[in-house]
């Protein structure tokens, strides 16, 4: 017995089809229109999607492709030329205490090529694949987190990465070759009240003419501060449907030195502390209505699109500092002798070592099992697994620091400067510590992901059952959902129960399909689990954060997995020892079983009411006696 490949799809009416807003305030139901509306659609579910679904579809991840041989001897000369120039003109040190990336830095940056790296060649860019992006990223980040952000932010995020999606050829030919040959761009979109509440934005463009005047501030707008060009997302004249106003935002490509531009603060940070970040004041400032970027009206939708496409730059910073931790950690756990041998060999501290490995391994896996689907099919929905790459290498990297800090003691707590007036070798930890803080907050915190990567899960679900729950439509439609419904998951289910073996591609070593078939058995697990926690709860599913939390861990590590073992059978391919592979794969396996079992026991078993209602008593000021000793 088998469910159907495509459930019944109803006819989306900008997301009121499938969620139910009849007990939304006005604010909540304006957000979740704005956002809805901007979704993205794709007919083929992604391996991650479909692994919520609890099916198995191998062939969206394997094999790990080569990139072009073409590309490939330009982008190791380049990464080979990137590196030298980092090692030997960058100090990131000096980067860190002054604030300031210097300018024959950024001059030398510009002649190699990196403000353009995924920047098509007609307009003056290296036109590299996402592949060689990343790994000019990881490069980067493990050298100087400072000059990853600071290229990062411009390519990922700013005027590059939303015209090559959404840019007319006049927008591309315009402004691409500026933003290649080094003029700095940034992405505006946060303000003073608004994170991840698009709805509320108050930053507006109005008509006057052929132009818009754009009026408002701009928060945290990274290389704002050094920017000549600027995407900005604002509201343009509300849309009418049904009769009633629906807010539009729009995005614009703007010019930096147009009057009424106004850098009003420079924003300092625990570190990352040559961001060039800041507060931008926009008073009327004019521009074409041909700088709108992607269509009046669409303005969310080249903000959200944007961030996933370049939101792989992120991860990819994770795995240069978690591969800077392991070295560091390989090092010192050799040469610090304790109690008569090195410390590495000590239990507790090879513990940290061994998780880091592991970590640095699969946080690989990942990122390059995605980036290659992105370069096989420019329009691959790589929505869940960028959101993992992101939310898991994040995390993932952040322990390894954690790990790495208390393998180094006191000296990881120290800085380079007093390390090095001391004459030890002043590994950066601190500093690293410091610049990778941020990385699981900005371009989608880790909450937020976790909230993204469970509604893209649930659509599937919604698009089935949703007109039936939601209480906003006719009777009749509603009855015709339910029975599409039951006839649906009358075969889906029982499906998720039968104990069929996963599909490993019949090439990939038993060794690595027996890890990869287990991924598929835990696939309808998580599915039925899902399922029968939306029977629970209902519409009432998307509060309870936590336990949807708890669900998008638990196929974070599935995809981490199934990403190891398709990257390790390339590594075999590639001529590296099994034994060797074979280890890190094992170990890895072994330290995310763990974490799926705990994570699968907490959906049932948990404190989360009991510790919601002792926060809002908190909140309310009930419990402030917790608070006396203190100044």
């Amino acid at each position: 017995m088998s469910a159907p490949e495509t459930p019944p799809q109803p006819k989306p009416d900008d997301g009121r089809s499938v969620i139910d807003m009849s007990k939304m305030n006005e604010g909540q139901r304006a957000a979740l229109q704005v956002t809805e509306a901007a979704r993205e659609s794709h007919d083929d579910l992604s391996f991650v999607a479909h692994l919520f679904m609890g099916r198995f579809r191998p062939a969206k991840l394997y094999p790990v492709t080569e990139i072009d041989a073409a590309e490939k001897a330009r982008a190791d000369q380049f990464l080979a030329e990137l590196g030298i120039f980092l090692r030997d003109r960058v100090d990131p040190d000096l980067i860190d205490r002054t604030g300031e990336i210097p300018a024959d830095v950024m001059t030398g940056l510009a002649r190699l090529g990196a403000y353009g790296i995924k920047v098509p060649r007609e307009y003056g860019g290296l036109g590299f694949s996402q592949t060689t992006y990343c790994r000019a990223c990881q490069l980067m980040a493990s050298h100087c987190m400072n000059i990853f952000s600071h290229i990062s932010v411009h390519q990922s995020v700013g005027v590059s990465q939303p015209l090559m999606l959404f840019g007319t050829p006049e927008q591309k030919q315009k402004f691409l070759p500026r933003v290649a040959g080094g003029e700095l761009s940034a992405f505006a979109l946060t303000e003073q009240g608004v994170g991840s509440d698009p709805a509320r934005l108050t930053s507006e463009a109005k008509p006057d003419g052929d132009d818009y005047l754009i009026t408002g501030e701009k928060l945290w707008c990274s290389n704002g501060t050094r920017a000549g060009l600027y995407i900005v997302i604002a509201r343009t004249p509300p849309k009418i449907v049904d009769g009633k106003p629906r807010t539009q935002l729009t995005a614009f490509v703007v010019e930096a030195n147009s009057p009424g531009i106004e850098v009003v603060h420079r924003c300092q940070f625990m570190g990352l502390h040559a961001l060039y970040n800041g507060v931008i004041r926009f008073t009327g400032v004019r521009v074409p209505k041909t700088s709108i970027v992607g269509g009046e009206g669409r303005g969310l939708k080249v903000a959200l699109s944007t961030l996933n496409a370049g939101r792989l730059s992120i991860p990819a910073s994770s795995i240069g500092v978690a591969k800077r931790s392991l070295a560091i950690a390989r090092e010192w756990g050799a040469e610090r002798i304790q109690w008569g041998v090195p410390i590495g060999q000590h239990a507790a501290v090879a513990e940290k070592i061994r998780r880091i490995a592991a970590h640095a391994f699969a946080m690989e896996a990942m990122l390059i099992v995605t980036s290659r689907i992105v370069d096989r099919d420019k329009k691959a929905d790589i929505r869940l697994e960028a959101s993992m790459c992101k939310l898991w290498g994040t995390e993932k990297a952040w322990l390894c620091l954690d790990d790495v800090m208390q393998i180094r003691g006191g000296r990881g707590y120290e800085n380079v400067e007093s390390l090095k007036a001391r004459g030890e070798k002043p590994h950066p930890v601190e500093r690293l510590m410091r610049d990778s803080r941020v990385t699981t907050i900005f371009e989608g915190s880790s909450e937020i992901m976790r909230l993204f990567i469970m509604r893209e899960a649930l659509d599937p679900h919604l698009k089935i059952a949703g007109v039936a729950l939601n209480s906003e439509r006719p009777w009749g439609e509603r009855l015709k959902s339910a029975w599409a419904a039951a006839k649906f998951y009358t075969f889906w289910y029982p499906a998720q129960w039968l104990p069929i073996n996963g599909s490993a591609p019949e090439d990939m070593h038993p060794h690595l399909a027996d890890h990869f078939n287990r991924v598929a058995a835990l696939s309808r697990r998580l599915a039925r689990t899902l399922f029968h926690q939306m029977v629970k709860f209902g519409v009432k599913l998307e509060k309870r954060q936590v336990l949807l939390g708890r669900l998008a861990d638990i196929g974070a590590d599935l995809f981490a997995l199934a990403a190891s073992c398709v990257f390790a059978q390339k590594l075999l391919q590639d001529g590296e020892p099994e034994a060797k592979v074979f280890a890190l794969v094992d170990d890895f396996a072994a330290q995310a079983h763990l974490r799926i079992a705990q994570n699968f026991t907490g959906v049932g078993k948990n404190s989360d009411q009991h510790g919601y209602d002792l926060a809002q008593e908190i909140i309310k000021g009930e419990h402030t006696w917790l608070e006396r000793g203190i100044l």
